[in-house]
């Protein structure tokens, strides 16, 4: 079986109103609610069952043979199953885009969004699975005995610090990659950006100081890259200023986030840490005032990557900034997560990666980054999520990355 995407308009009759007493449905009036009646995703069936010798090979006698060659020999199942090419995404829906802890009926449209990408952009097929649950032990539990099902687990809108406990647990615990895209797809697509913005300006990452605005998944996360990846410096900044390891404050995740960071020592507000810094990454929301944006280096960068409002507007950061790259579609330089994560498990699943490692990532962003070739310029430091060639860069690099770091088991 494969999951397919198809046109989501059902010809169910049932009438979701928007109101009480027989009011008009909802998708009467907004297309945003016509496009998910009926679910946006389906399964079909990538064998035909026509007659009875069909039914007999595709069920009953015949799966019996295939049932009893995996059970001697466990392997198997990668080679006569859809095992090797499928990834559960699984949510508790407490992070849930920009609407925080909806629940996890809430969530499935977001999470058949995430599965349909991961057909469109990477071929892979992918389930959305939404736990009624939000107990760390339960979740881990509860994935671990789903897994024999899929080759890869995508976590997704999991709460921080959860999150990072999760995702750990798990890939401890299976044999199969995990990965919390929140985290890591974020990173990725940050450090391709960043590497041809500083391509751009004739300057190395290691000449650069960067100040992240968020520490929570996706903060932690690129601050982790962008150190495996030669930053300068970098500092990141929560709700109480820089994360600095003086504070009695800090949970286990930001007391390690403050021992591999701001090696400059700066302390303070977020505004203070700013000036002079090259590079803003913003992950929190709220926003930076204008004066802050103003008083970092010459040709710095923004990437003010919160929706649906940046950190820092376009227009403000245009005034100062060299290069300005953002979350949303609207503008150009778009930091998003589907230009990583399909190509990202595609390639993964492609060699029967045990893990996606710290390397796998980093050849991602590269693979990444390559694609803009001589095409760089301000306005284009990372392609489009519709450019072709983003996929399949991304999956070569991965899986040759896999093969190298001994993690490949084909």
């Amino acid at each position: 079986m494969a999951a397919e995407i198809v046109n989501p308009r059902s010809e169910s009759t049932t009438d979701h109103t928007g109101g009480e007493g027989g009011a008009e449905p909802l998708d009467s009036f907004d297309p945003a609610f016509a496009l998910h009646r009926g679910g946006k995703m389906a399964v079909q069936a990538t064998v035909p069952v026509r007659d009875k010798d069909d039914l007999s090979l595709a069920y009953t006698p015949g799966v019996a043979k295939v049932c009893s060659a995996i059970a001697e020999q466990p392997e198997l199942v990668h080679d006569y199953t859809w095992k090797s090419s499928v990834v559960a995404v699984v949510t508790d829906g407490t992070a849930v885009l920009g609407l925080g802890d909806i629940g996890p009926e809430a969530s499935l449209p977001v999470m058949e969004g995430k599965a349909i990408l991961f057909k469109q952009f990477g071929g892979v097929d992918a389930v959305p699975i939404a736990l009624n649950c939000t107990d760390v032990d339960e979740i881990i539990e509860t994935v671990v005995r789903l897994a024999p099902s899929f080759g890869g687990v995508n976590l997704e809108d999991i709460s921080a610090p959860r999150c990072f406990e999760i995702e750990r647990k798990l890939q401890e615990r299976l044999d199969i990659p995990v990965f919390h895209d929140d985290q890591h797809g974020t990173a990725v697509v940050t450090l391709a950006a960043l590497r041809n913005a500083a391509r751009l300006s004739g300057r190395a990452l290691g000449e650069l100081r960067a100040v992240i605005s968020g520490a929570g998944a996706a903060g932690v996360a690129i601050a982790k890259m962008l150190v495996e990846a030669g930053i300068g410096d970098v500092a990141v900044a929560d709700r109480k200023g820089v994360v600095t390891a003086d504070r009695d404050d800090l949970t286990p995740v930001k007391r390690e986030l403050a021992g591999f960071t701001n090696k400059a020592g700066i302390t303070g507000s977020l505004e203070a840490a700013l000036a002079g810094a090259d590079v803003f990454i913003g992950v929190s929301g709220g926003t930076v005032p204008e004066d802050a944006v103003a008083s970092m280096a010459k040709g710095a960068f923004v990437f003010a990557m919160a929706n649906p409002n940046p950190e820092v507007h376009p227009e403000v950061a245009h005034k100062y900034a060299a290069v300005v790259a953002t979350g949303r579609s609207d503008f150009p330089n778009q930091i998003n997560n589907v230009l990583a994560f399909p190509g990202i498990f595609a390639g993964a699943l492609q060699v029967r990666a045990s893990r996606i490692t710290e390397g796998m990532k980093l050849a991602a962003a590269e693979a990444l980054a390559s694609v803009v070739g001589d095409d760089l310029a301000a306005d284009y430091v990372i392609p489009s999520p519709f450019d072709e060639r983003v996929a399949p860069a991304v999956t070569a690099a991965v899986a040759a990355a896999a093969r190298a770091e001994g993690v490949a088991r084909r």
